[in-house]
């Protein structure tokens, strides 16, 4: 059971960034969604499970659910700076890191700029390269528009914040992906955290990336799983209640965090 819940603002890099910590411990583990999403659309269903025996620090990221915005692109070493400098405020100086999607390649970003913050990372669903996404995705997304915004990502995002700032997030992590950038094999390879990378076999991200990001970062350890992008994860408003394949994730997750 969870043993407090606390929420707050912190002033970061121009952002007032939106935080919960949920449970207890002493080794925080901290969350970083989705694009689009909020932290109940990615972690309603996992945080009850990571925080009935850990200390949960879940984040919204620039223009994401309940935080500002800033007079810039987004991008994932903007985004692992914004939450080094969250965890700096709160006065945490090591953690063990969780990401899914956008939020997976993030955590990456946080173990290549910040080396000795973390103690553990696990990236879900995530890519560095542009030729790690299913084929024809930069296509689709190219002529994407509001209106083709999945409504449960909407739906989330207005419970929190403004329909103007849903606009505002959607054409930055639109563009943030139509203009992303290929990172470096040696990227990957400089990452000295211990590190899980899980991956779907359907999912957004083709499971030969998953296994190639696997590869590259030493030591990381690999698993793929009969999923999808949103069931594996037990993605809010995207799987039906008898969907329990987070349960999985939770399991392989918690083994690697506790061993």
């Amino acid at each position: 059971m969870e043993n407090s819940i606390t929420t707050g603002y912190a002033p970061v890099n121009g952002l007032n960034m939106y935080y919960e910590i949920h449970g207890n411990g002493v080794m925080p583990l901290v969350l970083i969604h989705g694009g689009g999403s909020t932290i109940e659309t990615t972690f309603s269903n996992l945080l009850p499970i990571f925080s009935s025996y850990n200390k949960v620090i879940a984040v919204e990221l620039q223009a994401h659910g309940r935080t500002s915005d800033r007079d810039a692109p987004e991008s994932f070493t903007q985004d692992a700076d914004d939450v080094a400098a969250l965890l700096r405020y709160l006065g945490v100086d090591k953690a063990n890191f969780l990401g899914f999607s956008n939020g997976g390649s993030t955590v990456m970003q946080i173990a290549i700029r910040h080396a000795d913050l973390p103690h553990k990372i696990i990236a879900i669903s995530a890519a560095y390269k542009r030729d790690g996404f299913m084929p024809g995705f930069f296509d689709g997304l190219q002529n994407a528009t509001l209106a083709h915004m999945p409504g449960f990502l909407k739906t989330a995002h207005l419970k929190v914040a403004s329909e103007e700032s849903f606009e505002v997030m959607f054409n930055k992590d639109r563009e943030r992906m139509l203009t992303f950038v290929d990172w470096s094999d040696d990227d990957l390879r400089s990452i000295k955290a211990d590190a899980l990378i899980i991956g779907a076999d359907h999912d957004v991200i083709t499971a030969e990336h998953t296994v190639k990001m696997a590869r590259l970062i030493p030591g990381a350890r690999l698993a793929i799983l009969p999923a999808t992008h949103s069931s594996i994860i037990g993605e809010a408003g995207a799987i039906t209640e008898d969907d329990k394949l987070y349960e999985r994730t939770a399991e392989i997750v918690k083994e690697f965090l506790t061993t």
